[in-house]
């Protein structure tokens, strides 16, 4: 029977992907559900503004549910793909901001005490069903700076977790150096 204590007998890929648990994750998936509400309800249908927002809001929850997947055996894919939702969701960013300023409507700022509301709930809660009902009692203007918000305290959970990826990644080594070292341990103990 194998010695579980023995590192030889350990997996030298421990599993990653648990994407669901990443707070980044599940406030992109807030930011889509508002996008596609938004886009229905204040943007005319035929507009091509509305597939370009629906798809960077989509764009950075799949990417990083991708990106995490993959991050058993490749960092740098996680990495890229941790990057490619954060320049999408900048993207959708400008786009809220685009339709505040055309519209002639306020992007709060941070003294506003709306705002300051409005960050407080958006620290607090991750569900999407709960934006999807919120949704349903803002203004245009305030479900665009609601969708600004999440967006901005998206944007840190990536940063933070790509400077993870890239410190795990110099404490543990990519696939093959694991892989090597997995090899060797493996022959010293046999």
């Amino acid at each position: 029977m194998p010695n579980s204590s023995n590192p030889a007998n350990k997996p030298f890929l421990p599993q990653r992907g648990n994407f669901r648990g990443l707070i980044a994750f599940q406030k992109t998936e807030c930011i889509y559900d508002i996008t596609v509400l938004f886009t229905r309800k204040y943007l005319t249908k035929g507009d091509r503004t509305i597939d370009q927002m629906v798809q960077a809001a989509r764009s950075g929850k799949q990417n990083i549910a991708e990106g995490c997947a993959a991050s058993t055996t490749s960092r740098e894919t996680e990495i890229k793909l941790l990057n490619v939702a954060k320049a999408s969701l900048q993207e959708l960013l400008l786009d809220y901001e685009d339709y505040l300023r055309i519209n002639n409507l306020e992007q709060w700022a941070v003294v506003n005490p709306r705002l300051k509301k409005l960050r407080t709930i958006c620290t607090e809660n991750n569900a999407s069903a709960y934006y999807r009902d919120l949704f349903n009692k803002c203004t245009p203007e305030m479900a665009a700076n609601l969708a600004i918000t999440l967006i901005h305290q998206t944007d840190v959970f990536l940063r933070k977790l790509i400077d993870r990826v890239q410190s795990d990644f110099l404490q543990t080594g990519g696939i093959r150096e694991q892989m090597t070292r997995a090899r060797l341990a493996h022959r010293t103990l046999n």
